[in-house]
C-alpha cells in the first residue's frame, strides 16, 4: 500500500479540480453536459480512490453498487421529467440518510470509550443531526410535491415552539455525548429528536417556498456529506460536500431574492395561509373575459412580439413540446418569440428551464424579469402558461399583500395578454390575481396542453 500513499492525495486533488471544473461549466446549457460529465468522472476516481485505499472487503459494495446501480438506472429511465422536483427532494434525503449512517456506524464503533475525541464527536454529532434533519424534512418535501402531505402553509404557533424545545434538546444530547460520556441511549434519543425536527421544519412550510426549501435541504445534505468526510478523514468527501452546501446556499439566497424575502421569512411567516378565496368570473364590477383557440391564433399569428410566461400548469399538463411546437410556428411566421422564466417558477429551482431544454427550447430564446420588463409595453402578446403568483401585479402595486415587493413578470403591460389556466383559482400565495380581470387580458380556460395544441392547429390555418 506504500506506494498509493502518493497516489491517494493526488487522486483526491484531481477530483476536487474536476468537481470546481464541473460545476463551472453547469452555469451555460452549451457546457453543461461536459461539466457534469467531468463532475461524474471525479466522483468516480474519488470512489475508486477511497477503496484502494481503505482495503476493504468488496462482496457487500459490489452488491451495494448493483443495486442502487439498477435503481438509479430505472429511475432515470423512468422519472417524467414533470417530476425532478419529487426526485431532487428524494435525492437529497437519501444523501442526508447516507451521511448519517457513516455517523452512526462511526458512533457505535467507538461507544465503547467513555468519552469521544472533541474533533471527532464533533464531526459524528453534526453529521448525524444534519443527516436525520435532511433525510426526514426531505421525505415531507418529497410529500408536499407529490400530493400526499398537505402542500399548505401551516401557522400554528405550537409547531414552531416544538421545533425550538427539540432543537435545544439535541444539542445538550449532543453536548453531553462529545463533552462527558457515550451513551446509546441518548445517541438514539438524539436521533430521535433529529429526524422529528426535520418534520416540524418542513411541514409548516407552503407549497410556493418549495423552490426555496429544496434549495436549503440540497445545501444540508451537502453539510452532511462534508461532516461524513470529517468521521472518515476523507479529503474528497469533506471537497465534494463543502461545495454542495456553499453552492445549495447561494441558490437559497437567489430564490429569497428572487421573492424579496429573508430566509427567515420563508421559513418562519407560513406564506399562502391568507383567506383569500379562489377567484370567480365575475366579482362585483370584475369581469375576466375568456378567448377561444380561433381568436387567440389570430391574436398570436398576426404579433410581431411574443413572450411566453411558463408556470407549474405548464409541469403539470407536460405542455413544453406543446408550446415548443406553436413557438416555433410563430418564428416561422416572423414573429419574435421568447420565453421569460421566472426563478421561483415551479416546485424546484431551474423547474422551468428544465422542462423547456427537454424540449429542446433555444437558450438564446430564453430571458429574465429584467429583460423584458422595461420594454413590456412594446410586447403583443405575453402568453402565460399556468403561471399565477409570478405575474400577480398586486405585488407591485400593493405592498401590504403577502407577495407585497417580489418581482414579478409584468404582463399586465403587455398589449394583450393571453392568460392560459383551468380556472381563476387562486395560486400558491392564497390571493387572486387582478391580471385575470384587466381590459387588456384574456382568460384561456382549460389544460395547458389541448389549449396550446388547438392554438396551434389554428395557427396553422391562417
Amino acid at each position: 500500500m506504500s506506494g498509493f500513499s502518493t497516489i491517494i492525495p493526488l487522486a483526491y486533488l484531481a477530483s476536487a479540480v474536476l468537481f470546481i471544473l464541473g460545476i463551472k461549466r453547469l452555469s451555460h446549457p452549451d457546457t453543461a453536459a461536459g461539466g457534469n460529465r467531468l463532475a461524474a468522472i471525479g466522483m468516480l476516481l474519488a470512489v475508486i480512490a477511497t477503496l484502494l485505499e481503505s482495503g476493504l472487503d468488496y462482496t457487500w459494495i459490489i452488491v451495494g453498487v448493483a443495486v442502487g446501480g439498477l435503481i438509479g438506472a430505472v429511475m432515470a429511465r423512468t422519472v417524467k421529467m414533470t417530476a425532478m422536483p419529487e426526485m431532487v427532494a428524494v435525492f437529497n434525503g437519501f444523501g442526508g440518510a447516507a451521511s448519517g449512517l457513516v455517523a452512526v456506524g462511526e458512533y457505535l464503533r467507538v461507544s465503547g470509550s467513555e468519552t469521544l475525541a472533541i474533533d471527532s464527536g464533533v464531526s459524528i454529532m453534526a453529521g448525524t443531526l444534519i443527516g436525520a434533519v435532511t433525510f426526514s424534512g426531505s421525505m415531507i418535501a418529497f410529500g408536499k410535491l407529490q400530493g400526499f402531505v398537505t402542500g399548505n402553509a401551516i401557522s400554528n404557533p405550537l409547531v414552531k415552539f416544538s421545533a425550538g424545545i427539540l432543537l435545544g434538546f439535541a444539542v445538550v444530547l449532543a453536548v453531553y455525548l462529545v463533552g462527558f460520556e457515550s451513551n446509546l441511549v441518548f445517541y438514539w434519543s438524539l436521533i430521535a429528536a433529529a429526524l422529528i425536527l426535520g418534520v416540524l421544519f418542513v411541514i409548516p412550510i407552503g407549497g410556493a417556498d418549495m423552490p426555496v426549501v429544496v434549495a436549503l435541504l440540497n445545501s444540508y445534505s451537502g453539510l452532511a456529506a462534508a461532516s461524513a468526510g470529517f468521521v472518515l478523514e476523507n479529503n474528497a468527501l469533506i471537497i465534494s460536500g463543502a461545495l454542495v452546501g456553499a453552492s445549495g446556499l447561494i441558490l437559497t439566497g437567489i430564490m429569497c431574492r428572487a421573492m424579496n424575502r429573508s430566509l427567515a421569512n420563508v421559513l418562519f411567516s407560513a406564506f399562502g395561509t391568507g383567506s383569500a378565496t379562489a377567484g370567480r368570473a365575475a366579482d362585483g364590477d370584475r369581469v375576466a373575459t375568456p378567448i377561444e383557440a380561433e381568436d387567440s391564433a389570430m391574436v398570436l399569428g398576426y404579433a410581431s412580439q411574443v413572450i411566453f410566461v411558463p408556470g407549474y400548469g405548464l409541469a403539470v399538463a407536460q405542455a413544453q413540446h406543446r408550446v415548443r411546437e406553436l413557438a416555433d410556428l410563430l418564428t416561422e411566421r416572423g414573429v419574435s418569440v421568447r420565453y421569460c422564466v421566472h426563478p421561483v417558477a415551479g416546485r424546484m429551482p431551474g423547474h422551468m428551464n428544465v422542462l423547456l431544454a427537454e424540449a429542446n427550447v433555444p437558450y438564446e430564446q430564453l430571458c429574465e424579469p429584467e429583460d423584458v420588463n422595461p420594454d413590456m409595453e412594446n410586447i403583443d402578446v405575453a402568453v402565460v402558461v399556468g403561471a399565477n403568483d409570478v405575474v400577480n401585479p398586486l405585488a407591485r402595486d400593493d405592498p401590504s399583500s403577502p407577495i407585497g415587493g417580489m418581482p414579478i413578470i409584468e404582463t399586465d403591460r403587455a398589449k394583450t395578454c393571453i392568460v392560459i389556466k383551468r380556472s381563476l383559482s387562486v395560486g400558491y400565495a392564497g390571493i387572486d390575481n387582478p391580471l385575470f380581470y384587466l381590459r387588456n387580458n384574456r382568460m384561456f380556460f382549460g389544460d395547458a396542453s389541448d389549449a396550446l395544441a388547438s392554438i396551434t392547429e389554428e395557427v396553422k390555418q391562417l
